[in-house]
Parts: structure tokens; sequence; C-alpha cells
């Protein structure tokens, strides 16, 4: 539908905050996201002050018979947050940050990106897991789970969830712990937007020295499959406290990458710690000695708010995107030579493939104590991430993301990938993700939004 016969100024008077409506000259800005797969035409944009206004807003879509978005960064690369002749609920404006050093915890409003968290928390010398684009919304990344750089040192984002401030699909205002409604607070841990609007969460921090000490050695396609075989090592043996990640990208065009190499596809170890170089230095040493020598490397003490926006020029807003994700138990020589072979296929250089490694906290915390779409197995999350400054291109680089996961399926948990990198509208996928999790999930589902309101996101459908 749109906004004929919609109350458009009852809602203005009902809401503390803005609405946008087409005819409105900022409706174009406002209703952009990420992603340029999508030019979506929402019937109303509403930007709540509050958890109260948010729930008013909903009630109000609900009221009238109008389907349903909301947008934390907006950073998904489905599109969920705006779909057209529909409401999209925009958090943006609830965006606070509060932390308490003392208490190692931070209040972060639903709107809120990780580069405002990172900032925040940074100063105190303390952290949470936040994604590897900064300007990811806190929202999105945590409701699915949340990998990151600590993902080994700190669990995922979600494993550090509190509490939630919670507007359920009908409009009431809730706290989700695990002493109060224990059973959503479990469901919006990996779960997704699919039982509630969160416009709050309190996270438990932890301790981390805001300079962090990176080492990235990377290697042309001739010496990547030795080089990823080495890293691969590394990654399973590291110490403690260390973290890293595998991957295959064009080399930046920037000074400390020669000239030759700029743009050219190959392959990356990095590796992360918090103490002195001499002691990165030491645990990067069985790498070195493994691998064939780098084309190029990076050795440099960094700020962790820098290395959480080391990628986000890589990723800039409106160009076309799709991706799609695994997770491998085992990155082996077979594993790792369709990377190889099939990297240097893409056009576009930004495409890139990221793989993280999933262990270390992650794998100490329990396989149901969150709703997580993993197992908790040590293991590889495998990300095949297209993105186009040349939109001539997408149709070929999604057929390259399609054809390199097709290829790496045989070596997977079956159709199972993390659910944030989920694109495609696939419910077969969605179940293999949350394997014997689903059937609680769909029963959740049921009690807390019976009606399947909030259903643009991976969805899990009411029992």
């Amino acid at each position: 539908m749109t906004t004929a016969g919609f109350d458009i100024e009852g809602l203005r008077a009902t809401i503390d905050g803005v609405v946008i409506t087409p005819k409105d000259a900022e409706y174009d800005a406002a209703r952009q996201v990420w992603s340029g797969s999508f030019d979506r035409r929402p019937a109303v944009i509403v930007q709540p002050a509050s958890a109260a206004g948010v729930a008013r807003a909903l009630l109000h879509a609900r009221r009238h018979g109008l389907d349903l978005t909301v947008r934390g960064g907006g950073h998904n690369y489905a599109g969920h947050a705006v779909a057209d002749d529909a409401m999209l609920i925009d958090l943006g404006a609830l965006a606070s940050v509060t932390v308490d050093p003392a208490a190692k915890t931070a209040r972060v409003g639903g709107g809120a990106t990780w580069a405002q968290v990172d900032a925040a928390t940074a100063e105190h010398a303390l952290a949470v897991t936040g994604g590897f684009i900064s300007d990811t919304g806190v929202g999105g990344l945590t409701l699915g789970g949340g990998m990151g750089w600590l993902t080994a040192r700190c669990g995922l984002s979600c494993d550090s969830v509190i509490s939630a401030q919670v507007v359920t699909a009908d409009g009431h205002i809730v706290t989700a712990s695990a002493d109060e409604n224990p059973d959503l607070h479990w469901a919006i841990r990996g779960g997704g937007g699919n039982f509630g609007i969160v416009t709050e969460f309190t996270f438990a921090l932890h301790d981390l020295p805001p300079l962090a000490q990176l080492t990235m050695l990377y290697w042309t396609p001739a010496d990547g499959a030795a080089g990823l075989a080495a890293g691969v090592e590394r990654m399973r043996t590291l110490p403690d406290g260390y973290t890293g990640a595998l991957l295959a990208v064009s080399s930046p065009p920037l000074p400390f990458v020669p000239e030759q190499y700029q743009g050219q596809p190959g392959f990356v170890t990095a590796v992360v710690g918090f103490g002195t170089p001499e002691e990165l230095a030491e645990v990067v040493a069985p790498l070195r000695a493994a691998a064939p020598t780098p084309a190029w490397e990076l050795v440099t003490p960094i700020p962790y708010t820098a290395l959480q926006q080391m990628f986000d020029d890589a990723a800039p807003r409106g160009l076309p995107a799709y991706e799609k994700s695994l997770y491998i138990d085992d990155l082996n020589a077979e594993v790792i030579a369709e990377l190889v072979n099939r990297f240097p296929q893409r056009k576009s250089p930004l495409t890139i493939a990221p793989i993280f490694p999933l262990r270390g906290r992650y794998s100490e915390i329990a396989d149901d104590a969150t709703a997580f779409g993993g197992s908790r197995e040590p293991c590889w999350a495998v990300n095949l991430s297209a993105l186009c400054p040349d939109p001539a291109d997408f149709e070929a680089e999604r057929t390259w993301v399609r054809d390199t996961w097709d290829a790496l399926l045989p070596h997977a948990r079956s159709g199972a990938g993390y659910i944030n990198f989920l694109v495609d509208d696939d419910q077969q996928r969605i179940r293999d993700t949350y394997g014997n999790k689903y059937s609680r999930l769909t029963t959740l589902k049921s009690t807390w939004d019976p009606d399947n309101i909030l259903h643009h996101n991976a969805n899990i459908h009411p029992a």
C-alpha cells in the first residue's frame, strides 16, 4: 500500500521523532541502505527518539495494515532494512553508548554503529567483539551472532549480551535477560530480528589494551596455497589472547604495497596480538618459517579502533553486493586449492573472501547457550563477498560467488552458514544453519511474533 488513506498527521502527533514521506525532501537520503543492489521505496520512514516511539510506530503500522521493516545500521547485504510500500522504522536516533568502566558494561542503543561502540569503550581499555566494517550496525550484527577480530578472545557479540530492551510485535516494551524473559534473551542472541525490535543492548565488556600489534603477510596466487596452508596451521595453534584471519583480497593501493602488486589478487594471513611487538614477532615466527617469502607485508602497531576500520574503504556504500558463506571444519589442501584457483577469476577489485577462525572463547560457549546458528566446535567461517564498483560486473560476480560456494559445499557442514551472511530467501539454509535449535525458535516465534510481523530478515516462521 502507499500512504494514501494512511494517517500521517496522526502518526506525527504520536511519535517523538521524525516522520518522512515520499513528498519530503529528505526522503531519498533517508531510504538508502548500504547495498546498492536495492532501490526500494517505503511508504513512510519513522525515526523515533525512544523505545516508546518505536512501539507507537509499530502499532500504527499494524493498525493500518502496513508492512514493517527495521533499520539499525542498514549494512545487511540482503537489504532487509527497506521494502517497497512498507513502514521503515529507522533506529538511527537511538545511538547512544554509555560505558560503566567499573562494572565493565556498556548500554548501547539499537541504532548505534560499531565505530561508536569501539570509540567509547577503547577510552577505558575495554571492548566487545564487533564487526570487521566499523559502520555496521550493532543491532543486526549482534542479533545474528557477531563475528570480528575479537571472536577468539571474547566470543561472539551475542555472547556478551547481558540484557536487552525489546519492543515486541504487540507493542510492549520488555526486558530480555537471564532473569526476565529468559527465552527471549536466548532467542535474540543469534536468532536474528525475528522476535522483537531491540532498542538497547547491555553488553559485558572485556579488558583490551587500546593498542594492537598487527602482522599481515601477502602471497601472490603462485604462492597462495603454501601461504594459506601455513596460515591455517598457525591459526589452529595461536596462543590465548591472539587472533587473526585469512583473506583472499586485492592488494590495496597503499604505500606499503609495492606498485606491481597494487590491485592484484592474492592471499593474506593476518595475526593480531595485544602485547609487545616482540611478543607478536615470536608468535608469527612459525608462520614465517613454514610459508614462502611474502610479496609484501605490514607489521605495525595499530589502535584497536583503527584495526576495526581497516577494511571500511574497501566496502563503500551504494554498490551492488552479494555474499554467501559456509562453515568448514577442515581447511585442507583441497579447499585451499579451490580458493586459490578461483579467486583470480573474480572481476571486481572489491570482491573479497575473508575466512574467520572460530576458536578460543568462541568454542568455550555451550552450543545451546544461545540461539546462534552454528556449532561451537572449532571451525572456519568462509565468506564469499562480491562488491562491484561497475554495476555491469554484478551478474558475473554473483555467479562467481555461487559457483565458488557450490565448489566448496562438499567440504562444508551441509548448507549451513552464518545467518548474517545469508542474502537469498532460502528456508532450507535457515533450517540447516539452526539445526536442532530451529524447532525451539519456531515455538518462540509463535509466542513473541505469532503473526510474523517481523519477517524482513532470515525469517523463522511461527510454529
